[in-house]
């Protein structure tokens, strides 16, 4: 493996917190969730940005602590799910590592967020708000390099897939 940085890239819900954590420990590297890396540098919860400044707002901050935080090396990266939808941060992703795209079925995703109501984008109905957003985004997460499916499959099995997939990177 060439690259000093994961980066893992998805829609919400798909496990990248989860997994980053597991495959950050299984590197020996740190593990650094964009999303939490906003919240600390800007002492309020990102629901509370998109609240008082706006989506835009909150975009610009996101592009701001990815181009930081790839700044460092081996280090796995999760980023929020609307992450992919600049280019900009398209690119900074892929000069700062290796993109993984963790991806799940539309069943999968509403069943992991049905309980999380900390989403500023999921506020009403929950099956329709993440179908409509997944069909805006689908073509912005294939950029990454490597695509892989978390649907019914454990934290251990998506690990090790990523580790076969990064060997042939």
């Amino acid at each position: 493996m060439t690259k000093q940085n994961v980066i893992l890239i998805g829609f919400m819900g798909v496990g990248k917190t989860t997994i980053g954590e597991a495959l950050a420990e299984r590197l020996g590297w740190r593990p650094i969730d964009s999303d939490q890396w906003i919240e600390r540098q800007q002492g309020v919860a990102i629901s509370e940005i998109f609240a008082t400044r706006g989506e835009a707002h909150f975009r610009q901050l996101e592009t701001e602590a990815i181009t930081e935080i790839l700044e460092q090396q081996q280090q796995v990266v999760m980023t929020g799910g609307g992450a992919p939808l600049k280019q900009e941060n398209r690119e900074i992703m892929l000069a700062g590592g290796t993109v993984i795209c963790l991806q799940a079925t539309v069943q999968e995703i509403v069943e992991r967020l049905r309980q999380d109501t900390s989403r500023p984008l999921l506020q009403g109905d929950l099956e329709e708000r993440v179908m409509t957003l997944l069909e805006q985004r689908k073509d912005v997460y294939r950029f990454a390099p490597i695509q892989i499916d978390t649907t019914a499959k454990s934290v251990e099995q998506i690990v090790s897939e990523i580790e076969a997939a990064l060997k042939h990177e």
